[in-house]
């Protein structure tokens, strides 16, 4: 009897390894693709191309600056945008909770979740592109804002909530008003928790596409100098070369995969070096 518990036990071992193995092997198989194709790029083209502007189809290799230059540029600005927002929804959630408009917002970042990101794209669209009959960075910006208050306000959220609600009374007994009580002794003790939903909605918003396509232009030969003006990104940039039958743009889609995803990994190790203790 003993022995075939023992059996089943290894069988089931055996099993759980096996799907774990097939489950983060699509994952692996992307993460050396894309490093295997775009380190190569990398290396035969140097800095030129992350300061040179891509190049004519059927030609050699240039560069990725204005793409780059305009991925950053969205995401300083939907930071700048998305990240205040989010982070005072979920005080407000926090500290009303059983108030109709903290509901409200709690209800609201949960729906955005679940809204596909083209619908934002085409919001904005309507909403401003064309009234001002122009595509810019400011329309591509607001997009991925809206994006990333779901993202950002459940992580705040959720740090805020994580905190002894003793640290709550502590502040208050010291006579302290509510708003110092919220953005010097919960804030503070929760901030890498907080820290973490700013770096994941930054990430996220540099990787999407899709609300890009119907805001942004695709100004490719300039660096964008205004938030008014047209521009590029580094996703929008893959998923148009990717497309084309040209073998050069390949590759340049390669290489852009390669520097997008060593951005993500450092968003990544940062989160991790800087979200250890998190009260969650």
């Amino acid at each position: 009897m003993p022995e075939w518990r023992d059996l089943k036990e290894k069988i089931f071992l055996a099993t759980v390894v096996i799907l774990s193995m097939a489950a983060i092997f699509p994952v692996f198989h992307v993460f050396l693709s894309i490093i295997w194709n775009g380190a190569s790029v990398l290396a035969s083209d140097g800095l030129r191309f992350i300061t040179d502007v891509p190049p004519a189809p059927k030609s050699g290799l240039g560069g990725i600056a204005p793409s780059l230059a305009g991925t950053l540029f969205l995401a300083f600005l939907s930071s700048l945008i998305g990240i205040p927002l989010s982070f005072f929804a979920a005080v407000f959630a926090v500290e009303f909770p059983d108030n109709v408009v903290a509901r409200g917002v709690r209800t609201l970042s949960k729906a955005l979740l679940e809204i596909p990101s083209v619908v934002v794209g085409m919001l904005i669209y309507v909403v401003l592109v064309l009234p001002i009959h122009s595509f810019s960075i400011l329309a591509g910006s607001l997009a991925l804002a809206i994006i990333m208050i779901p993202y950002v306000t459940t992580y705040v959220e959720q740090a805020l909530e994580g905190v002894p609600f003793t640290y709550r009374e502590a502040g208050f007994a010291l006579g302290l008003s509510r708003p110092k009580v919220v953005f010097k002794i919960l804030a503070g003790i929760s901030r890498r928790g907080i820290l973490t939903g700013v770096l994941i909605g930054f990430a996220k918003v540099m990787g999407e596409t899709a609300p890009l396509l119907f805001t942004l232009g695709r100004d490719r030969l300039s660096l964008p100098l205004s938030p008014l003006d047209y521009g590029d990104s580094v996703s929008l940039l893959i998923f148009d070369f990717a497309q084309t039958p040209y073998r050069n743009f390949h590759q340049i889609a390669w290489g852009a995969a390669f520097v997008l995803m060593m951005i993500f990994l450092a968003i990544f190790l940062i989160s991790r070096r800087y979200t250890k203790e998190v009260f969650l």
